[in-house]
């Protein structure tokens, strides 16, 4: 057979196959469609004198539960007076496939109860659902006759003036303790607040027993304005049935939260275990990484250095595992509402944790690559100063001039950094000067001069001692750099201006010249102060 054939052939076996797929499954769906429907439908609940008297559930006629409902109650709205004792009745019909009972009250027609009204899950028969119905109407029927009572009314409006000057009495009390009770904790915060300067925990347990007291006075409040609803209400007939769904309703929360809280013990427990794991796990990681930091430990490649950040990270992943592993436990975890927090939450970390955690991983490269310490004397950009944080985001500097610096990590990774401490724990940090003099002197002088500065100079070490190089020979003077070291970096600038000062008053006193910045003719004589002009005083101006 040709191949042109075949492929024909299986083009039409495979159309042929999906036509007759889509066939079925628009029948299925015409045939389901119906029924869905028709479970889709919601009941109405036919309520008369505040009772229910049935819930419809099936329809009549095209009439869906609620338009039955709404028919059968503008029917029971129209019994004129004379007929409200007549007898209620009930007679069976049938109507194509649908069957169930007509209820009349004399010869009037009210309404219709149907098969379809049971409810599903319910195992109560037709008949019972319908002497149900009759007992219900005749309940609504006494309370209207009820309502229809003068003495009952006065006699239940008496009884809801009553309570609610009872309730007045009671909440009139209630605001007299509470504002007794507030003000004299107030009273005794105001003293401790007085008497003591550093903080006192006892003020804020007081203040937070004033808050406490006005919210349960607030609930208490709220409870009795419910009660007394409650009870006024079941001071007429009429709405009793309001009372009772109130009662329930009320008494239906308080087990609702009961049940709940019974049922969250072991989740409870469970949330309890998994933390005190996590803190028992933590303290045992503590105590690991102080031990290494302290040098009582070795463990390769984690330098003492690293192992406060490192502890950090540690102690993280464990909370984040305990967090991860005790949420579902927690109350409500799987409600909407949490959902809900937990999508807020992602797209918050997502859309703000670009630049945490570039500024984060910024800070862990300068920890793990030991760049700088607590306490480092360091030279950043030509910025000088003193390490006094390396925290997660950013590092704290403290200039000479005594400003405080903050300098985001990100940054700090892409500048160059001088660290001046880290190499000086035993020699000091290194400060060095400049000079420049003449042929003409002696270098030898000039030596002896720059170290006998270097030497009298406050905050210089004596060990190592200070030195002396010959950096250049320029074309009109020696270049000399003094070397010195101090422990004290943050006060350079006062040794340097001293050590300056010693420097001047060396060269004076030797008669060298001192070519900073360089002459570019040479002098007759040299230029330096001769020692009578060193403390000349200042001549002030006249005023």
């Amino acid at each position: 057979m040709p191949i042109s054939t075949l492929r024909g052939a299986a083009r039409r076996f495979f159309r042929a196959v999906l036509l007759a797929s889509t066939l079925g499954a628009t029948l299925a769906w015409a045939q389901a469609e119906p029924v869905a429907a028709e479970a889709q439908v919601p009941p109405a609940t036919l309520r008369v004198m505040n009772r229910d008297i049935m819930t419809m559930r099936g329809s009549l006629a095209g009439a869906p539960p609620a338009v039955r409902a709404e028919r059968a109650l503008e029917r029971i709205s129209a019994i004129p007076r004379a007929e409200v004792d007549q007898s209620a009745r009930a007679l069976p019909f049938t109507l194509g496939e649908t069957k169930g009972a007509q209820i009349y009250l004399g010869d009037r027609l009210l309404f219709s109860v149907l098969q379809s009204d049971l409810e599903p899950e319910s195992r109560q028969s037709f008949d019972q659902l319908v002497k149900q119905t009759l007992d219900a109407l005749s309940e609504a029927r006494s309370a209207w006759h009820d309502t229809q009572d003068a003495a009952l009314l006065l006699r239940g409006a008496l009884r809801g003036l009553a309570l609610t000057a009872g309730l007045a009495v009671l909440l009139w009390t209630m605001r007299l303790l509470l504002r007794k009770t507030v003000t004299s904790l107030r009273a005794l915060q105001e003293r401790m607040a007085a008497s003591q300067r550093a903080v006192d925990w006892r003020e804020f347990g007081v203040r937070l027993l004033i808050r406490t007291v006005n919210l349960v006075s607030w609930a208490v409040v709220a409870l009795l304005l419910y009660l007394w609803l409650g009870m006024v209400l079941g001071s007429f007939v009429a709405t009793v049935p309001l009372a009772h769904q109130l009662g329930d309703w009320l008494w239906g929360k308080v087990v609702w939260t009961t049940t709940g809280v019974l049922a969250s013990i072991p989740g409870f427990v469970t949330i309890v275990i998994v933390l005190v794991l996590a803190r028992a796990i933590t303290d045992v990681l503590r105590y690991f990484f102080d031990a290494v930091h302290a040098g009582r430990l070795r463990v390769p490649m984690l330098h003492p250095d690293t192992t406060s950040a490192t502890r950090r990270m540690v102690t993280s992943v464990v909370w984040a595992l305990a967090i991860a592993i005790a949420y579902p436990y927690l109350p409500g975890a799987h409600s909407e509402a949490f959902k809900g927090i937990s999508v807020l939450f992602g797209v918050m970390v997502t859309f703000g944790a670009t630049g945490l955690a570039t500024q984060a991983m910024s800070g862990l490269v300068l920890i793990y690559a030991r760049a700088l310490n607590k306490g480092d004397f360091v030279d950043i950009n030509g910025l000088q100063g003193e390490v006094t944080e390396v925290a997660t985001l950013a590092t704290k500097l403290i200039t000479l001039r005594n400003e405080e610096v903050t300098i985001p990590n990100a940054v700090l990774v892409a500048s160059p950094i001088l660290n001046h401490t880290r190499n000086a724990s035993g020699t000091g940090v290194l400060l060095t000067i400049q000079v420049t003099i003449g042929y003409d002197a002696p270098w030898r002088l000039v030596h002896e001069m720059l170290l006998a500065a270097g030497q009298a100079t406050q905050g210089v070490l004596k060990q190592p001692p200070p030195r002396v190089y010959q950096r250049a020979l320029s074309d009109f003077y020696v270049e000399y750099e003094l070397q010195v070291r101090t422990r004290e970096p943050m006060e350079q600038v006062a040794i340097l201006s001293e050590l300056y000062g010693h420097i001047q008053d060396l060269f004076n006193e030797n008669g060298v010249q001192i070519l900073s910045p360089h002459f570019m003719e040479g002098q007759a004589e040299p230029v330096v102060v001769p020692r009578d002009k060193w403390f000349t005083p200042l001549q002030k101006r006249p005023v």
